[in-house]
């Protein structure tokens, strides 16, 4: 196995459950808006959404498009018209409440902080992201935080990589590991910019044939053997 310097962590369902998140967010929404809130529309919500994330990785659209038409797309579909910029506005304000940790991540950065120079590198809204790391706590065990807002590019894009890469003192690839839960941001953007990559897979989704992950693991803990240090007791792992 390479010996690692650098490691690149994504956010969203790599290091805060996203998913919890996102759950609380839309149902506290909704009941703003006297709606009720589904499981058909949450699911009709996270298709929609997943979509729209992807065009935007794809470069197809940019950010505005993807947070300020999701919520009247999806209410005008329940039959109601609204202004999607307010409730993206409202929505976001929710989302920045959720910091529900990834079981093991806090222990496992607080950990690994004292070998290796960690970094965020996360597609989103600079000031939601930082929001959520920062009421987590795991804010201060990250050198910088790449937020696809601020650089002006997003994963799985070179460019974004690239001016990840000119900002982190003697980067050098060989060096880099990429952790993400996603197979065509975190881990073919990680390929495309010649970085190793480990996809954490929970779930234990298949691969595509095209996109190969250099390590996969099911749980955070399974890094400390591709990494080959020892997990420290004394931070609660």
């Amino acid at each position: 196995m390479k010996v690692y310097r650098t490691l690149l962590f994504d956010v969203d369902d790599t290091l805060l459950d996203f998913g919890a998140a996102e759950r609380l967010a839309l149902r506290l929404l909704f009941e703003e808006q006297n709606v009720v809130l589904t499981n058909e529309i949450e699911a009709k919500y996270r298709v929609m959404n997943q979509l729209l994330w992807r065009s935007f990785e794809e470069g197809k659209i940019d950010r505005d498009e993807v947070v300020n038409t999701r919520f009247s797309r999806l209410f005008q579909e329940c039959g109601q018209e609204v202004d999607g910029t307010l409730l993206e506005q409202k929505y976001r304000g929710y989302l920045e409440e959720g910091h529900q940790l990834i079981d093991g991540a806090l222990a496992l950065i607080t950990n690994l902080h004292r070998t290796f120079d960690l970094y965020i590198v996360t597609n989103g809204v600079s000031k939601t992201q930082y929001r959520r790391l920062h009421d987590s706590g795991l804010l201060p065990y990250f050198k910088s935080i790449f937020v696809s807002e601020d650089t002006g590019y997003q994963k799985p894009m070179k460019e974004y990589f690239q001016f990840v890469f000119d900002r982190i003192p003697e980067f050098d690839r060989e060096q880099t590991l990429i952790i993400g839960d996603s197979l065509s941001a975190d881990i073919r953007g990680g390929q495309l910019a010649g970085l190793d990559t480990c996809w954490f897979n929970p779930s234990m989704k298949p691969t595509e044939m095209e996109i190969v992950p250099t390590y996969q693991i099911q749980k955070l803990e399974e890094l400390y053997s591709i990494l080959r240090v020892e997990r420290d007791s004394a931070v609660g792992i």
